[in-house]
């Protein structure tokens, strides 16, 4: 250690740093600085202490290790494994992030005459370290580069994590350090390496749910303070540059959300389809036609969906009931509108072959169904139906509790007539 005094070398420096230390209370603050120096003198009790100088920061420290480079790692893992192992439900809860660094220090003596040291190794090392988050180790380029040669396994230890920038705008290349484990592979060429290391059962727990809660939020507020200060020092087109920054992103996302909002409201227009269904459910109710060609057949279900019927051109009468029938969507079926279906009907079996029909003769709200599915409701006249060629069952309903069923086999293009006998 004297020897070495006076001079500048090159050695491996660990910092360590408390999450919201200076947030606790005095007792909390006396607890967590207790519980860390405890894990930390476990940490680096292998290494002598001619080959170690520990600085206390306040809320975290400082560790120089003068001889072996990887006496670092070694004391990086242990501390973590002790932080993972320890009972979440502790409060308050040990954050710890560390940050290793291999560059150059001076060896000098401080105000009480003990060892210090100070230089551009432990600076980068405290940058490093305020990059990581709560229960994450990141180390320097230079200790990487200096680590990594020594054997496979070590490099297969670290994850690059690109370039960072510090407050005095001066890049970093960071690698962070797995957990004990995560690198499968190399699990066994590394427990050599570090003796009892990965014999403890806890070196194979994933961090807890609530770790990484709290990692999350330390790197948030980590982030928060970093842009207040910023703020608070910059200049005013500087505060402009970064109100606009924020601002306008939130500005975004609030007019994509009301979009969002309108288009869930707006009203979606009824198809052909949901206003055949809507006649189907409601009998006796008629729906406005779309067209002069095809309105009588959809009144009272002449045809069905699949079958196109084509019909004369109507009269300026019949347009003008089209018109009333737009004011007034809903309308009871009539002797006229029974007229024209059954007109419709004869000239649909006169022009198609490849449809059959059925004729149902009964007292007035009598419903009609065929093979199971709804036809209509019969009204002043017989309810005539189109339906595919071949054997059909018909049933006739009515509402004072008469059923009558019938198996009919329809012939293409004729027409078969049914009247039940409690329709007299």
């Amino acid at each position: 250690m004297e020897e070495r005094g006076n001079k500048t070398i090159m050695c491996s420096v660990f910092f360590l740093d408390i999450v919201e230390y200076s947030k606790k209370s005095v007792a909390g603050q006396i607890s967590l600085k207790d519980r860390f120096n405890s894990y930390l003198s476990a940490a680096i009790r292998d290494v002598p202490m001619t080959d170690r100088i520990i600085l206390d920061t306040g809320d975290g420290a400082a560790i120089n290790f003068l001889g072996d480079v990887e006496d670092a790692l070694k004391a990086a893992l242990s501390l973590r494994e002790s932080l993972l192992a320890e009972d979440p439900n502790v409060d308050p809860p040990l954050l710890v992030r560390m940050g290793i660094n291999l560059g150059p220090v001076r060896l000098v003596r401080d105000i009480n005459g003990q060892p210090n040291i100070v230089g551009d190794g432990i600076n980068v090392a405290q940058r490093v370290m305020g990059f990581a988050d709560a229960a994450q180790i990141l180390v320097s380029r230079s200790y990487y580069d200096a680590v990594s040669r020594l054997s496979p396994q070590y490099a297969g230890m670290f994850h690059y994590q690109g370039s960072r920038t510090d407050k005095h705008v001066r890049e970093h290349e960071v690698y962070a350090i797995g957990y004990p484990g995560d690198i499968t592979t190399h699990r066994r060429a590394i427990k050599p390496v570090f003796a009892g290391l990965y014999e403890s059962p806890l070196a194979r727990l994933k961090v807890s749910s609530k770790m990484v809660w709290r990692s999350v939020s330390a790197r948030l507020n980590s982030l928060i303070e970093h842009f207040n200060s910023r703020f608070q020092h910059a200049g005013y087109r500087q505060r402009a540059v970064y109100l606009g920054a924020v601002a306008i992103p939130l500005m975004l996302l609030i007019a994509l959300l009301v979009k969002l909002a309108r288009h869930d409201e707006m009203p979606v227009a009824p198809t052909a389809m949901d206003k055949q269904a809507i006649n189907m459910s409601q009998p006796g109710v008629v729906e406005p036609a779309a067209s002069p060609t095809d309105s009588d057949a959809k009144t009272i279900g002449a045809t069905p969906a699949h079958t196109s019927i084509k019909s004369k051109p109507k009269s300026k009468q019949v347009a003008g009931s089209k018109k009333a029938a737009d004011k007034h969507p809903k309308v009871q079926p009539n002797e006229k509108t029974q007229d024209v279906a059954e007109k419709s009907a004869a000239v649909a079996a006169s022009s198609d072959s490849s449809v059959a029909y059925v004729s149902v003769s009964c007292r007035e709200g009598t419903e009609v169904f065929v093979d199971g599915a709804r036809k209509g409701r019969i009204g002043f006249k017989p309810l005539t139906i189109g339906v595919p060629p071949g054997p059909h069952t018909v049933i006739v309903s009515h509402t004072s509790g008469g059923i009558y069923t019938q198996n009919v086999e329809l012939t293409p293009g004729k027409t078969v007539h049914i009247k039940p006998t409690f329709c007299d």
